[in-house]
């Protein structure tokens, strides 16, 4: 009962999340964690809130935080793995909300099996890269084209827009 009232509770701050970056425009930074496990595989996950579809674990960055510590600890509080071999692969340049948005890349490797809360993460996975489920949203894509680019091409540089 309290994991389904947490749920509707996020649902409706995401909602009102996204009218506020909307009418305020302020830029905005976060992380997207691509971590893989022993087997090479992708982990993802699925929102109780906000559009339907698997995305990689990530959030906002915190006041006083660098982009690894907020990416290691949006891992942990998503899908209870710990982060190893922390690596930031770089940012894109996008919009959120109306609202410009930096989101930087990193990626890492766990030993460890998702427990997701289940209020905030109801699912989470690991998949093969060759047999991804859908629907994926197109930043999903985006940023798992972004990471399979990097892991071909070490010495690739530079942001993406």
């Amino acid at each position: 009962m309290i994991a389904q009232l947490h749920r509707v509770a996020l649902r409706l701050a995401h909602r009102l999340r996204h009218r506020w970056r909307r009418w305020r425009g302020t830029p905005l930074e976060g992380v997207t964690m691509i971590a893989c496990d022993l087997q090479e595989r992708v982990l993802l996950v699925r929102h109780s809130y906000g559009p339907e579809g698997w995305f990689l674990p990530g959030g906002g960055i915190r006041r006083g935080e660098v982009p690894l510590q907020a990416a290691v600890r949006e891992l942990r509080e998503e899908t209870g793995c710990t982060a190893e071999g922390v690596q930031l692969l770089g940012a894109f340049e996008d919009e959120v909300s109306g609202s410009p948005h930096t989101a930087y890349i990193v990626t890492c490797l766990t030993a460890d099996e998702p427990r997701p809360d289940r209020r905030e993460v109801v699912e989470a996975r690991f998949f093969p890269t060759h047999s991804l489920p859908e629907p994926l949203s197109p930043r999903t894509k985006a940023r798992l084209a972004f990471w399979r680019e990097r892991v071909n091409d070490p010495g690739a540089q530079g942001a993406v827009d």
